[in-house]
């Protein structure tokens, strides 16, 4: 039994590895927005962009057996960030 737990908290710790990476990633594109919105003149928040994005991942959280409100709760937090960098950067 105690092999089985740490070769799953092993997978369990290299998941989180992953995610943080893709999180990172994600920003950079998200900051790259950011500027071109700043740019442009355009609002730090998209709330249409944002609907059609939390559909969307409900949709892949549901087909993925994850829970969809919890899919919804992680993308608004996401996308509170998002926002945040958004207005950071269009004040600079």
């Amino acid at each position: 039994m105690r092999n089985e737990l740490i070769e799953l908290r092993d997978s369990i710790d290299n998941i989180d590895a992953a995610v943080v990476h893709m999180l990172a990633e994600r920003f950079k594109c998200t900051q790259r927005v950011g500027r071109l919105k700043a740019d442009h003149d355009l609002p730090p928040a998209d709330p249409a962009r944002e609907a059609r994005q939390i559909a969307r991942l409900r949709e892949l959280a549901v087909s993925a057996k994850l829970d969809p409100a919890f899919a919804e709760k992680l993308l608004n937090f996401v996308i509170a960030e998002v926002i945040r960098h958004h207005e950071t950067i269009a004040r600079a």
